[in-house]
C-alpha cells in the first residue's frame, strides 16, 4: 500500500464509531524501517491549514484493520490528541 492510498481513507474509532478524519501524515521511525503512528488533523482543519491548532497521533498498534475505505482504530481520542506548534 501506497501513502497517498492511505490518505484517500477515513479513519474511524471503533470505541465509540465517530468518524476522526482522513490521514494527513505518518510518522516514521527511520531506524527501524516502520511505520509508527498515522496524523489525523482535528475537525475543523483545511489541507492542515486553517481551523484548529492540533491533530490526532494514533498509534500504528492502535489500528485494527485496514479496508478498502477506512481505517479502524481503538484509541481514547484525549489520549491521542496533541497540540500543534506554530
Amino acid at each position: 500500500m501506497r501513502i497517498c492510498e492511505l490518505k484517500e481513507k477515513e479513519v474511524i474509532n471503533i470505541c465509540d464509531c465517530r468518524r476522526i478524519g482522513c490521514v494527513a501524515d505518518l510518522e516514521i521511525n527511520c531506524e527501524k524501517g516502520c511505520i509508527e503512528a498515522i496524523i489525523v488533523p482535528e475537525t475543523g482543519r483545511f489541507c492542515g491549514l486553517f481551523g484548529k491548532n492540533s491533530e490526532y497521533v494514533i498509534p500504528w498498534k492502535c489500528i485494527c484493520q485496514i479496508g478498502p475505505d477506512i481505517i479502524l482504530v481503538e484509541v481514547k481520542l484525549e489520549d491521542v490528541l496533541v497540540k500543534c506548534k506554530l
